[in-house]
């Protein structure tokens, strides 16, 4: 598995200063998609535990909210197994710090049941659709998609909308 890139100081991708991480491979090729180069599997660089070691370093910093994984696409089968445990050593590490992710993938059709989704916080699904962009969209590019508040979204076993 692979990763495009690493931001060490992110204000764009999820609420305060945060770690951000591109995954490198999606299939979903959306129309309009602003990482495109995220696409090829075979890009990148190779994604490994001096990676998730790394990323961990970045994020100790009282500065650093959270950290926010995007794409590519996380959740691939490709990427899954890397994402979950850099989530794991993540929570383990940094409890009071969020994880965001962004997934083309539904929260009911695939993501609910994956053992990744009690490590997350805020899970922005669906796939980017052009004829629906909005640029006053807040962490999100398409009305389509959803900002997930995934702690109260399986408490109360109901998609909840998260409101910061």
């Amino acid at each position: 598995m692979r990763y495009n890139k690493i931001r060490k100081m992110d204000i764009s991708n999820g609420p305060g200063v945060r770690v951000s991480l591109f995954f490198q491979g999606c299939h979903f090729h959306c129309k309009g998609c602003f990482n495109s180069d995220t696409w090829d599997f075979n890009g990148g660089k190779e994604f490994n535990d001096d990676t998730i070691n790394h990323i961990l370093e970045l994020c100790n910093n009282d500065v650093i909210s959270g950290l926010s994984i995007l794409g590519g696409e996380p959740l691939h089968p490709n990427n899954i197994t890397g994402t979950l445990k850099l989530c794991k050593s993540f929570k383990e590490k940094y409890p009071d710090k969020t994880i965001w992710l962004w997934s083309g993938y539904l929260f009911e059709e695939y993501i609910k049941d994956k053992e990744i989704i009690n490590y997350l916080d805020v899970l922005v699904d669906g796939r980017f659709e052009i004829d629906k962009y909005d640029s006053t969209l807040k962490y999100k590019g398409s009305s389509n998609q959803r900002v997930i508040d995934v702690k109260k979204t399986l408490k109360n076993h109901k998609i909840i909308i998260f409101n910061d």
